[in-house]
């Protein structure tokens, strides 16, 4: 049965591909995005919410959407999957810097910061990667 808070959120949910998930503050309940589960069996799980989980898979090469469901990355996978990684967080601070750059230039505003960049996002799973690299144990989500 929902209560009112849920209710007030259950329609906008329903045209999403995966399920939403409720978190219990309190006595009430908070609508969050799904999440992304990466599991392996030499760290602990990483948890990410579903829109960074997805940027994750798609800069490791993974668009189809069957592997954002449930997938697998192999140890033989692991350094490509690295070296993306690392690049596409290069890639983003050097967007940044020059869009810092050419604000200045023009004697505008600096644009806004998106809060948590890539970087931060990314060392996690970067540190997860390596060390089931060097165990050589996979990573799995979704299952």
């Amino acid at each position: 049965m929902l209560g009112p808070f849920q209710r007030h959120f259950a329609g906008t949910c329903q045209a999403q591909t995966m399920l939403p998930v409720y978190v219990k503050i309190g006595h009430h309940f908070l609508l969050v995005s799904a999440m992304y589960r990466f599991k392996s069996r030499v760290t602990g799980d990483l948890i990410m919410l579903e829109p960074n989980g997805r940027q994750m898979l798609k800069i490791l090469g993974r668009t189809d959407e069957a592997t954002w469901a449930k997938g697998i990355l192999e140890p033989v996978d692991m350094p490509a999957a690295i070296a993306a990684l690392e690049a596409a967080i290069v890639a983003d601070e050097q967007r940044r810097k020059a869009a810092e750059e050419k604000a200045l230039e023009e004697g505008e505003a600096l644009p806004p910061s998106e809060g948590i960049s890539l970087r931060q996002r990314a060392t996690p799973f970067i540190a997860m990667i390596q060390r089931c690299l060097e165990a050589e144990k996979e990573i799995v989500w979704g299952v």
